[in-house]
């Protein structure tokens, strides 16, 4: 592998947490600062990059591939909004494969088209499905591609199933020169106890919160316009909450190796959890004085 250009972080969630949005308004709150940034999106849906192109369509490099025998970096990529470098790893044909295979061959297909070299960014963005942290999906993390992972989560059960899953895959490959992680950022913060519960999963999970980034319809109303909200909504409460966490990634290096809840562990966590939920739901707890 050749020698490094600029930060590449991996930013990983469920499918349908908001990890795509998450990454698309970072990308366009670091641009927006003045840094050099290429978004690769590595979700078979292909739509990481969407709202940072006006809401368009992209070739994929999957795809490309698959129609034609010599590829440019032109054919596979745009220029989204602040001048950030565009580009969708695709998936298969559906049915057939495996879906992170789009990771390995848009790696590979930018290393021989010298992007990095060529576009010296300050910083790369990779934008992964974390559901099922299979070897295909775990390319970013395992191969070391980048260098610190951060994951998307909520109050879900299943999107914190999944960011402990992540946790698992951060702590295998970390000492064998992987990723590690820089930490959690809480999306679509609404009810009132999903601070306490997230932040009780990083505590319980040897990790940190590095932002929390309320439920708001700025962010739909942005989408449909195929626009961040750094750029639909320059001035809003929402966008600083971006600008912040990009802030964070560009000046806060620290990176750890999580202690990820085995089953039982998780489970029992969720029950206690579904417990005191309940309980706030139905009137038992006032003013959240159990959490």
């Amino acid at each position: 592998m050749s020698e490094k250009i600029g930060k590449h972080i991996a930013i990983y969630g469920k499918g349908g947490i908001g990890k795509s949005t998450t990454t698309s308004n970072i990308s366009a709150a670091l641009a927006e600062s003045g840094y050099r940034v290429i978004q690769i999106g590595c979700d078979p849906k292909s739509d990481s990059t969407t709202i940072l192109r006006g809401g368009n369509d992209l070739p994929t490099v999957l795809d490309t591939l698959r129609e034609q025998s010599r590829v440019r970096l032109d054919d596979i990529s745009a220029i989204g909004f602040g001048g950030v470098l565009c580009i969708e790893a695709g998936g298969p044909v559906p049915g057939v494969g495996c879906a992170g295979r789009g990771i390995n061959a848009a790696v590979e297909q930018l290393q021989d088209l010298k992007v990095f070299e060529e576009f010296k960014p300050d910083f790369v963005l990779y934008d992964v499905l974390g559901d099922v942290v299979c070897g295909g999906f775990a390319v970013p993390i395992r191969d070391g591609l980048a260098d610190r992972a951060f994951v998307v989560t909520s109050s879900d059960f299943m999107a914190v199933f999944a960011a402990n899953n992540l946790f698992k895959a951060v702590t295998k490959y970390a000492p064998s020169g992987g990723a590690r992680l820089g930490g959690i950022i809480a999306n679509s913060i609404l009810a009132p106890y999903a601070t306490s519960l997230i932040d009780d999963f990083a505590d319980r999970t040897g990790s940190r919160v590095i932002g929390y980034v309320p439920r708001s319809l700025t962010v739909a109303q942005s989408e449909l316009y195929g626009k961040t909200v750094i750029e639909a909504v320059p001035q809003s409460e929402q966008a600083q909450v971006y600008r912040d966490l990009a802030k964070f990634i560009v000046e806060d290096e620290e990176a750890i190796i999580p202690r990820p809840l085995n089953g039982p562990e998780l489970k029992k966590w969720a029950r206690e959890w579904g417990d005191k939920i309940f309980e706030v739901e139905a009137g038992v707890v006032h003013e959240m004085a159990s959490i």
